[in-house]
């Protein structure tokens, strides 16, 4: 059974620092497509960043701010957000495609204050 952990998440002030980790279990996750989504308060599920063999993307508004990678000696993904914004706030959720099924982790909470 495939399984999605995510951790890393918190209270931090503007300005800060945080890197979340993914890490996966029930599979190899190294050449399978993996994302970073976040969900604020009372808005829909966006996606933050996605990497896949030899490509990343991020959404515009984290560009320059954050960077997806991942170590696969731990079968981990990670998403380092620097300078966070307030509008950074939200649960942020882990997803895969693994052998044609869609995984998401339970979310960790990312808390930005002014």
């Amino acid at each position: 059974q495939v399984q999605l952990v995510e951790s890393g998440g918190g209270l931090v002030q503007a300005g800060g620092s945080l890197r979340l980790s993914c890490a996966a279990s029930g599979s190899n996750v190294s050449l399978k497509p993996m994302g970073w989504y976040r969900q604020a308060p009372g808005k829909q599920r966006e996606l933050v960043a996605r990497i896949t063999v030899g490509s990343t993307a991020y959404a515009d508004s984290v560009k320059g701010r954050c960077t997806i990678s991942r170590d696969d000696a731990r079968n981990t993904v990670y998403l380092q957000m620097n300078n966070l914004k307030p509008e950074d706030t939200g649960v942020y959720y882990c997803q895969g495609v693994i052998f044609g099924y869609d995984y998401w982790g339970q979310g960790t909470q990312v808390t930005v204050s002014s």
